[in-house]
């Protein structure tokens, strides 16, 4: 193999994955639990954005309720970023498997 194509096709991917980086900073999902009632929006960066709560679900004796409900949003919406992010991720690599456990640095 040519080592200056190999170079090549490294500085390539390199610029694919800032590319993929920046485009994934830009991504914001929504992790929802209680049937819609709480709402977190996530960015790409794994960044909380923002909280809503259903007005229904502000009541003290419901407290523990929505404190569980909020968690529960906030690890969807954790999910949604990694599948992005692996999404974006087989675009940069044409495809190709990583090694088990391999993160990139997003």
């Amino acid at each position: 193999m040519n080592f200056n194509k190999m170079m090549q096709q490294a500085a390539e991917m390199q610029k694919k994955l800032k590319e993929a980086q920046e485009n994934l900073a830009n991504v914001e999902v929504e992790g929802t639990s209680g049937g819609g009632l709480v709402k977190v929006t996530i960015n790409g960066r794994n960044e909380i954005k923002k909280v809503d709560i259903d007005q229904s679900l502000i009541k003290p004796e419901d407290k523990e309720i929505l404190e569980d409900l909020i968690v529960a949003a906030i690890n969807e919406g954790r999910k949604k970023v990694e599948e992005t992010a692996a999404e974006q991720m087989k675009n940069v690599t044409g495809g190709m498997n990583l090694p088990p456990g391999f993160k990139l640095p997003f």
